[in-house]
């Protein structure tokens, strides 16, 4: 958990079953804050570089979280049919391919949100391979995802709940990538140069494919969500980082 939430616990997540909608869970390949009420992570964080990478395939086999406290309504693989929206990963299959274990931790449904089709299949599948990309170039990343509102368009139109009202359509959705150069200690390395790339996005089938579109600053993402993202970063350093707009110049486009 310590490398996957390094950066710190954007909403106080805790193990207490009282905090039913804030509710912390380490799935080992990444941490996340579930909400039960909304039957989908209100964030997920992790950690990628290039250890996590290997030619494992993906996995597919969607299910649902075994770690769920039993009285808790259980997301399945079923929940999203016919919906109009994907199951949309958080942390990706494709950062984690080093080992058959890694890969299938992906597919449960904790880590799912509804997401527009278009949305998750380019815009935030361009985001995610930039993202590896860069790795490859000789970083690491350190990755926090999240999303909020309600009231989705998907395929179908627009939707505020599926599943019976059980899962709750974000109606935005947002990420943070930190990128160091690979290296030890990472905390100490962060300065107010290093590279943040925020976005946050309508969760609509009609999204911009280039993700620079929708570039922003952590501070706004925490005005949104009203979380305090970044927390464990010296304060003198956070005060500038999260003001900065990476200029996403250095993306690559398809």
């Amino acid at each position: 958990m310590m490398t996957n939430m390094l950066l710190g616990n954007p909403s106080n997540a805790g193990e207490s079953l009282v905090m039913a909608n804030n509710y912390l869970m380490d799935k080992g390949y990444y941490v996340l804050s579930y909400n039960r009420d909304k039957g989908a992570p209100n964030w997920v964080s992790w950690h990628l570089s290039r250890k996590d990478l290997g030619k494992m395939s993906r996995a597919n086999d969607f299910r649902p979280d075994a770690d769920i406290p039993g009285s808790w309504y259980q997301v399945s693989q079923t929940s999203y049919m016919g919906s109009g929206f994907d199951r949309g990963h958080n942390c990706p299959s494709g950062d984690r391919t080093a080992t058959r274990a890694a890969n299938e931790s992906t597919f449960l449904m904790t880590n799912m949100i509804p997401q527009a089709p278009n949305h998750n299949q380019h815009l935030w599948k361009n985001l995610e391979e930039y993202t590896r990309e860069l790795v490859m170039k000789g970083n690491e990343v350190y990755v926090i995802m999240g999303s909020y509102g309600s009231g989705g368009t998907g395929s179908r139109g627009l939707a505020r709940t599926i599943d019976g009202r059980k899962v709750t359509v974000p109606d935005h959705i947002w990420k943070i990538l930190v990128v160091l150069p690979e290296g030890n200690n990472d905390l100490q390395r962060i300065n107010k140069n290093t590279r943040i790339i925020a976005v946050n996005t309508p969760n609509k089938n009609n999204v911009n494919i280039r993700w620079s579109a929708y570039l922003t600053s952590v501070e706004e993402i925490e005005k949104a969500t009203r979380y305090r993202l970044l927390d464990k970063i010296p304060q003198v350093v956070r005060q500038e980082l999260v003001k900065k707009i990476d200029n996403g110049q250095q993306a690559m486009y398809p």
